[in-house]
C-alpha cells in the first residue's frame, strides 16, 4: 500500500490549508491545551516539526518547563490550528506517546540536527518561567556539533480525533473523524 493511500483522510486537507499559508509561520503555528496540575488549563504556542505516523505529529519543548510536569501526569492534548488564508481551523484531540528509549533517543537526535541553530539557542536559555535575571544567558545560536540539552523534548501526539471547522460560505463547514471509526468522516453542525 502506497503511503498516500495509508494516510488518514483529513490529512490531504491539513497538508492543502498550510500550502495555502505559504511561507507564513501560521503554516507551522499551532496551540497546545493541557491541564495544569491545579486542574486549571494552559494553551500554549508550539510548532509542528512533522509527521511521526500517519496520525501522530511531532513538537518539540523544553523539558523544564511546567507544561512537561504536566503532560507527564495528564498525556491527553488538544491542539488547535488555525490557518487563516485557507479560513479553516483543524482541532485535533490526542496524548503524547511514550516511545521505548532507543527510538525516542534517536528522533530527539534527528529533530535536534534539523533545527536551524537559532532554534537550538532555546535550549541554552535559562530554564522558562523562573524570574528573569538579565544577566543569564541568552545565546542567539547553538551550532549543530552542540550536544543535545537534557531538556530537549519530542512530544510526539498520536491523534485519535480531528475535527475541520472551515469558515468560508454560508454556514460554515465542520467534519470530525476519529480514530476508532477508521477515520470515517462524521458532518457536524458547525
Amino acid at each position: 500500500m502506497a503511503l498516500a493511500d495509508s494516510l488518514p483522510p483529513w490529512r490531504p486537507l491539513l497538508r492543502a490549508a498550510r500550502q495555502r499559508e505559504g511561507r507564513s509561520p501560521l503554516a507551522r503555528w499551532l496551540q497546545l491545551a493541557t491541564v495544569a496540575a491545579d486542574g486549571t488549563p494552559r494553551v500554549r504556542t508550539l510548532v509542528f516539526r512533522g509527521w511521526g505516523g500517519a496520525a501522530a505529529l511531532d513538537l518539540l519543548t523544553d523539558g523544564r518547563s511546567a507544561k512537561a510536569g504536566e503532560l507527564r501526569e495528564r498525556p491527553e492534548v488538544e491542539l488547535c490550528w488555525l490557518l487563516p488564508r485557507a479560513r479553516c481551523q483543524f482541532r485535533l484531540r490526542g496524548a503524547v506517546l511514550a516511545l521505548p528509549a532507543e527510538q525516542e533517543q534517536a528522533e530527539r537526535q534527528r529533530h535536534w540536527h534539523a533545527l536551524t541553530p537559532e532554534a537550538r539557542a532555546l535550549w541554552g536559555w535559562p530554564p522558562p518561567g523562573l524570574p528573569l535575571d538579565p544577566s543569564g544567558p541568552f545565546p542567539a545560536a547553538l551550532p549543530e556539533e552542540t550536544p543535545q540539552p537534557a531538556g530537549f523534548l519530542l512530544l510526539r501526539i498520536a491523534l485519535d480525533q480531528v475535527e475541520l471547522l472551515e469558515l468560508g460560505g454560508q454556514p460554515h463547514r465542520r467534519r470530525r473523524w476519529r480514530a476508532a471509526g477508521h477515520w470515517q468522516e462524521e458532518p457536524l453542525n458547525p
